[in-house]
């Protein structure tokens, strides 16, 4: 199995010189990894630059937001367009930070359709804020992916990368289960079958709740998910190296 781990570092570090050092590190624990695909989505004032320094084949860059438009009067926005033009070819669409600031499921499935037309590859996150007895939040789930995938035809279903990041697990003192994941995989694909058909099935998961060296391997194994979508342990050039070791492992 080839894991894909996308390495969000969200708004860190703080200069490009620390940026420098800490893609210098993590390239160095990527180029060990034989079982993993390495995706490393740095603030994009940064990308340009790491994209450029880079000669390998073991990295890959993505982008953590791009607006669907092409260009225009969008004050402070990048475009997945210019993203892609910067060295990007992987697009992370809808994380929770983002929907928190009010990106809609509408946005969502914009950009989902523009980093496809791009041919870059669209991670689009997925995840309740609260999980409930009575299965509410399976509900919010299912409309996030029907209106997150509206303007997707089946046939570029395999194009597209679902990353399911429960955020009450975020930052909590026990993270999700991996049986738990595995059950949400399979309503996960469910949700995409009813709407997309078979392609459905073989839709890439990724699992992206506080996540690190300690549960990376059984959330793996036995979480029903094709990688991980890591955060705060990406953005720590030693903890990223004991994780990709744990994954070696898994």
């Amino acid at each position: 199995m080839q894991w894909l781990v996308v390495a969000n570092w969200k708004m860190n570090p703080g200069t490009a010189a620390a940026a420098l050092s800490l893609f210098e590190a993590t390239k160095k624990a990527s180029e060990k990894a034989r079982n993993a695909t390495i995706i490393i989505a740095p603030p994009a004032i940064f990308l340009p630059r790491l994209r450029t320094s880079y000669r390998g084949k073991k990295v890959q860059f993505g982008i953590q937001h791009g607006h669907f438009e092409h260009s225009g009067s969008y004050t402070g926005e990048i475009s997945l367009t210019q993203a892609k033009d910067a060295g990007a070819s992987w697009a992370i669409i809808g994380h929770a930070e983002r929907r928190a600031v009010g990106e809609t499921d509408e946005d969502v499935c914009k950009q989902v359709v523009r980093a496809l037309t791009l041919k870059m590859t669209p991670i689009l996150c997925i995840g309740e804020k609260v999980r409930s007895a009575s299965g509410d939040h399976l509900h919010f789930i299912k409309e996030q992916l029907r209106i997150g995938l509206a303007d997707v035809s089946p046939a570029k279903l395999g194009k597209i990368v679902i990353a399911y990041e429960p955020v009450w697990a975020i930052g909590a003192a026990e993270a999700m289960q991996p049986r738990d994941m595995h059950e949400m995989a399979i309503f996960i694909r469910k949700t995409i079958v009813d709407t997309h058909g078979k392609p459905g099935l073989s839709v890439k998961i990724l699992y992206g709740g506080s996540i690190d060296e300690t549960n990376a391997g059984a959330m793996l194994r036995e979480g029903d998910v094709q990688g991980l979508l890591v955060g705060r342990a990406s953005a720590d050039a030693a903890q990223f190296a004991h994780l990709v070791s744990a994954i070696e492992k898994a």
